[in-house]
């Protein structure tokens, strides 16, 4: 019997597959628990039409990202710090702190898309980078000075 999974079941598969398996199976567990749903036409046509929405709006996503990634490429982030003698500056740079600063110049980007080892401590140029979708990335060059 074919069915429509509506949640992942080990061993069979994944939500949304279309998958064959055993009457038995299929009426006595799958059906009975609401996991699956037979696969008639109707079912396997709103599938159909669920996996074209989904793979647009995937495309959309990303082509946005891609976007976004340009614009990005230009921006020079500026920060003005005290610091001591040795050049390390007096508290750190955080990525929270650097999504605000991009929020202020019309960015919307929050700090966990934000990728850094560690808080920046000292002066100087550096480039961070940005996880904008799967597979996007942006370099975004972040300056400190002293004052």
């Amino acid at each position: 019997m074919k069915v429509i999974l509506l949640q992942d079941i080990k061993g069979t598969g994944k939500k949304g597959d279309l998958v064959d398996v055993s009457d038995g199976f299929a009426q006595n567990f799958l059906l009975k628990q609401k996991k699956a749903k037979i696969a008639d036409n109707t079912a396997i046509n709103q599938k159909q039409m669920s996996d074209k929405a989904k793979e647009f709006h995937h495309e959309q996503d990303l082509q946005s990202a891609r976007e976004l990634a340009q614009k990005l490429k230009d921006v020079l982030l500026k920060f003005e710090m005290k610091a001591g003698d040795n050049g390390k500056i007096f508290g750190s740079i955080t990525s929270a702190e650097i999504a605000d600063e991009l929020k202020k110049q019309g960015f919307e980007i929050s700090k966990k898309q934000i990728v850094l080892d560690s808080p920046i401590k000292f002066a100087g140029n550096y480039t961070v980078e940005a996880k904008l979708f799967v597979g996007v990335t942006a370099k975004i060059k972040v300056e400190v000075k002293v004052i």
